[in-house]
């Protein structure tokens, strides 16, 4: 027999518990049913269930042989997908998350590119500054700011971003330069994202880091109004540097103490296709990671595409 077909039995027995809940679900007698795991024990050498007159278990080596099984049957219909629609348009929904600044300022461009160039395509786009998560709430694409934890998902690293002090230059005229983090306690602070005038900054490496305490005159929910209040003279905001950096490059605001920053974040984009992704999702992270990996303010620090988040 077809080993792909014994698999496929076995997989709907395990899952199933029951040999006759599998010949239903798969539209097979369970006379098929039992011969088709005899052959497929009889092929590996070794006992894949333990039956009984009312139970199927899976035997130890049977649990193994289940979760290889559930991969290999994925990625073949994965395969058979991508080979289908290899010459065949993106169309469908899209769903794409990002940081809600990053998201207005660098993937909404891609996105209105992405969809002039693919008219059968829709995108929901989440600007969200949460992590959400892409298994649970059905998201396709996401960009995520910072060091990405173990997970099954891909990543693409496309740069990296830094996390910036910063005032206007009326203020520093009226206030002075700090020279080093000790020195931001005698000046206004402006604290973003965060709703306690109780605030901590760090500084320095990650092996070598500095915290220091300090006290906001303003704080803010969002980067938006951080960035009008500094911009407007009021005090320092610390924020990341693609959020300045229009400002910055305006001179309506400066960059300080750069030499006690931390280490810059890396940005990926990350998705849960696998290798055989539908079309709409693979044309959609080629624009973007090209699109983002070009960017003057996106650091370009890059690894290859495709990696792995374990």
């Amino acid at each position: 027999m077809d080993q792909f077909h014994l698999m496929n039995v076995f997989v709907a027995t395990g899952e199933e518990a029951s040999f006759a809940r599998a010949a239903r679900r798969l539209d097979l007698s369970p006379a098929a049913i039992t011969r088709a795991i005899a052959a497929l024990e009889e092929l590996l050498g070794v006992k894949l269930l333990q039956r009984t007159t009312r139970h199927v278990r899976l035997t130890e080596a049977g649990q193994r042989y289940l979760d290889d099984s559930r991969t290999i049957l994925a990625s073949l219909e994965e395969a058979n997908q991508a080979a289908a629609g290899i010459n065949a348009a993106p169309r469908g929904n899209l769903s794409v998350t990002a940081p809600v600044l990053f998201g207005k300022l660098f993937v909404m461009p891609g996105i209105v590119q992405f969809l002039d160039t693919y008219p059968e395509v829709d995108v929901s786009a989440w600007f969200l500054d949460r992590v959400v998560n892409l298994v649970d709430e059905g998201i396709d694409v996401a960009v995520r700011i910072g060091h990405l934890p173990d997970s099954g998902l891909k990543a693409a690293r496309v740069g990296q971003v830094r996390r910036v002090l910063c005032a206007a230059p009326a203020y520093l005229d009226r206030h002075g330069v700090p020279a080093n983090p000790a020195d931001l306690s005698h000046h206004t602070i402006i604290s973003a994202n965060h709703m306690s005038p109780r605030v901590e900054w760090k500084f320095g490496a990650q092996d070598d880091q500095t915290t220091v305490r300090l006290h906001a005159r303003l704080t803010v929910t969002s980067n938006d109004a951080a960035i009008t209040a500094a911009v407007a003279g009021l005090g320092i905001c610390r924020l990341l540097s693609y959020q300045v950096a229009d400002d910055v490059a305006a001179g309506r605001l400066r960059i300080l103490l750069a030499e006690h920053e931390e280490t810059p974040w890396p940005v990926h984009v990350v998705h849960r296709e696998g290798k055989f992704g539908s079309a709409k999702v693979r044309y959609f992270i080629d624009l973007l990671v090209a699109h983002l990996r070009a960017h003057p303010y996106v650091n370009t620090s890059i690894v290859a595409a495709g990696e792995t988040m374990n």
